[in-house]
Order: structure tokens, then C-alpha cells, then sequence
């Protein structure tokens, strides 16, 4: 019996090790393949390849960058028709919607705060003095006939009177036109923001014209998640697009408290602009980001991912508008990128991309004026041009650049740093 068990684990080992062995052989070197090809083949070649070479031909549209339609760098300009009074950190502007184009004109919507002294930090702030940038915050518009010159119109959200949702601060809005009617999305903070975290549910005002009046909805039309799931304390940036006859609203959301947080995104679904929105079961569906920008693309939807999480500065597509996929990796990414989409609203099947939007420059003025501002970005996203310039493959940064991203002064006094020498 031990003669017969022995031979049976012989047997065992000896067709466990020729498996080993053929393993082995399959990631040696294949015989008679030749060098790879000089010029970089445009379809995935019929060769046994590294695993970085397969990659570049199973997980992005094209192996050379220039060809991918989901790569660019961005390009950024001034705006004018802003004023920041001197940039003395009593005004800022931040968090654009996406734009829209309507009448002959283009309309964007954003956070606006106008107060008597820039942040003062939680523990300092009043009715009159703010917490943070956002904090005292309401939501403004601006028009424009080519996107450099605007013209601000003024409050679009006014704070409501406290209890209501967002008495304190209405911030972080993004704009949805469904069925001739308008309706904004937005934050609504009833707290100092630091008091308790940034606990602010989404509110909906709505209206018949990007001009308003808007009427407010008063009530939650996204609640947080339920206690212990990865969204029960926030539900920010919302982004609606229509999608399947149906209104999709992408949002971000965080796990786990500083220094352990991780910022990604999540997706509702309803029939109706003013709810009920349903949790998409898959949720969160984007595993990095600091804001939610989206576009249709095709038959799917792509996303600029950028800041925060273990995929940042990508942009994103996925085909069935849940199951993102990397198509390209970029830098400079727009911060808090707001693009001019114009099919975000018309259920397309075959999205046509993006070339231009807003996005925000902050912690302007450092602790004393701190402040953001709006800037244009260009960019080419599009299956319609082909933008050349937009397609280089790197960006060159100043010194002055690197030299800011220096070492702190707890990093240099580990070092043994002395300036004095």
C-alpha cells in the first residue's frame, strides 16, 4: 500500500513539475520571432509580447499617444471679465458647472463667495466671516459669446434662510437641461464648513430659462449613504448627463477619515430631475478623482480623473457608462474641469467629445488671501479636429515649477538642511 502511494505521488510530482517546466518555457524568449518591428505597429502584432507591450494594445485606443482620441495635454488662458478685488482674498470663484450654449450664448454657473475678509478657519468664523473658500458661499452665472470674454450676471442661487437646506453656504453647482426645462444641482451647506466635516447634502433649484428665476426645490434629492457604507457622510460635485432616457448624476464621495482618506466616484440614476435617484448597486464606479468631470464619447461616457486616488491624472472610459477603463494617462489636468459638453443632454449615441471648459486656480494669495479664480482650458478630446499641438506627449515645466514642489521645512530639518550655509 505505501509502494502504491508512493508511486501515486511520483507520478503527481513528475506531471506537476513538466507543467512547471512548460510554464517556465512559455515566458522564455520565443524562438525565430525576430526583433520587434522598427516602426510601432498601429494593430497589436501576431507575436508573443512583453506584458507593458500587450498593454499598450489591450488598454488603450492606440500605442502611440498622438493617435489615442482620449489623450491631450490642456492648455490654459486668462479670462477676462472678472474682477477679484486685487486679489485680496475677499472674493473668489470656483467649482464651474459644465457650459452650456443656449440663445447664442454660452452659460456657465459657479461658487461665488464675496466677503469682508478671506477663510478664517473654522474655529474663527461668524455670519459675515468665512471657514473656508466655499464657506458664505452663494452660486453665480456669467454669459459669453466666445468663451474669453465674460460677462457676470450675477446670483443665479441665493443662501435660503436658515433651516432650509444650504442656508449657510450653496456651493459646487452643475446644470441639467431635461425636457425644456433648466435645473441646477448644488451642495447645500448647513454648518461652517470644519465644524462637522463637509456633511452637506444635494439641492435642486429649477427654472424654464439658464436665466432663471430658479425655483428651489427645498428638499434632499441625493441622501448620503447609509451608516457604514462608503458615502454616508458626503455626497459632492454633482454631474448630470442624460443618458438611456434616463438622468445619470455622477458624484464624489470619500472613504475613511485624514491622513487615510480616498476621494472617488459614484453614480445615481432616475426618471425624474427631482428625484427618486437610485444608487447605482456597483457604486463607487471611478476609483480616483478630486471632482466629477464627464462627457458622452462615443457610444459611452469618458471622465477626467484628476487628483486623489490610485488613478489620478487619467482619463477614463467606459462603454457602458459604469465599468471604467484607463484610455490615457496626461498631466496638468484641469482642477475642477468643467468642459463645454454639447451633447451632455442629448441622449446621444455617438458623443462627439470635448475641446474647451472652465476649470479653477486655487490657494491664490496663500493663508492670509487665500482665494480661487477661473481660468479657461483648451484641449483636444474631440473625434472632430486634430489638434497636433494637443497631442505631444510631454509638457515642459519652468524651473521656478519644480523649485515650488520643494522639500518643507520639517523635510529639510530631517535632512540636516541649513540654509545658512
Amino acid at each position: 500500500m505505501k509502494l502504491k502511494l508512493l508511486a501515486i505521488v511520483g507520478a503527481l510530482a513528475l506531471v506537476a513539475c513538466q507543467q512547471g517546466t512548460k510554464e517556465t518555457e512559455t515566458t522564455e524568449q520565443p524562438k525565430n520571432q525576430g526583433g520587434f518591428p522598427f516602426v510601432l505597429p498601429k494593430e497589436k502584432p501576431n507575436r508573443k509580447m512583453s506584458a507593458a507591450m500587450e498593454r499598450i494594445y489591450t488598454d488603450y485606443e492606440a500605442p502611440q499617444p498622438n493617435h489615442n482620441e482620449l489623450f491631450s495635454q490642456f492648455k490654459y488662458t486668462e479670462l477676462k471679465g472678472f474682477d477679484y478685488n486685487n486679489h485680496d482674498g475677499t472674493i473668489s470663484r470656483r467649482d464651474p458647472s459644465k457650459i452650456i450654449f443656449h440663445n447664442g450664448k454660452y452659460y456657465v454657473w459657479y461658487t461665488y463667495r464675496n466677503t469682508p475678509t478671506p477663510p478664517q478657519g473654522a474655529e474663527k468664523s461668524t455670519d459675515v466671516i468665512p471657514s473656508a473658500d466655499w464657506d458664505l458661499a452663494e452660486i453665480w452665472y456669467a454669459t459669453s459669446t466666445d468663451g474669453f470674454n465674460w460677462e457676470e450676471q450675477g446670483v443665479a442661487i441665493k443662501r435660503p434662510e436658515k433651516p432650509i437646506v444650504g442656508w449657510r453656504a450653496v456651493t459646487t453647482t452643475d446644470i441639467l437641461e431635461w425636457k425644456g426645462k433648466f435645473y441646477l444641482y448644488y451642495q447645500g451647506f448647513m454648518e461652517a464648513s470644519g465644524k462637522r466635516g463637509d456633511d452637506c447634502p444635494v439641492a435642486v433649484s429649477y427654472a424654464d430659462s439658464p436665466e432663471g428665476p430658479w425655483t428651489a426645490y427645498n428638499k434632499i434629492v441625493i441622501p448620503n449613504g447609509a451608516e457604514g457604507e462608503w458615502d454616508q457622510y458626503s455626497i459632492h460635485d454633482p454631474y448630470p448627463l442624460v443618458h438611456d432616457g434616463k438622468i445619470y448624476i455622477y458624484y464624489k464621495s470619500d472613504f475613511g477619515e485624514r491622513p487615510d482618506l480616498v476621494r472617488m466616484q459614484g453614480l445615481v440614476i432616475g426618471d425624474n430631475p427631482l428625484g427618486p435617484f437610485t444608487k447605482h448597486p456597483l457604486n463607487p464606479v471611478i476609483t480616483s478623482g478630486h471632482e466629477t468631470s464627464l462627457f458622452p464619447f462615443r457610444k459611452g461616457v469618458a471622465a477626467l480623473v484628476y487628483k486623489d486616488g490610485p488613478e489620478h491624472n487619467t482619463i477614463q472610459y467606459a462603454e457602458d457608462w459604469v465599468n471604467f477603463k484607463i484610455a490615457s494617462i496626461t498631466e496638468l489636468m484641469p482642477y475642477a474641469a468643467a468642459p463645454h459638453v454639447p451633447d451632455a443632454f442629448t441622449d446621444t449615441k455617438d458623443g462627439r467629445g470635448i475641446t474647451w471648459g472652465m476649470a479653477h486656480f486655487i490657494a491664490l494669495g496663500g493663508k492670509e488671501k487665500f482665494h480661487s479664480k477661473l481660468v479657461r482650458f483648451d484641449c483636444d478630446l474631440s473625434l472632430d479636429i486634430n489638434d497636433l499641438e494637443m497631442k505631444e506627449h510631454r509638457v515642459r515645466h519652468t524651473p521656478e515649477v519644480y523649485y515650488s514642489q520643494g522639500l518643507s521645512s520639517e523635510q529639510l530639518k530631517r535632512l540636516g538642511y541649513n540654509k545658512s550655509k
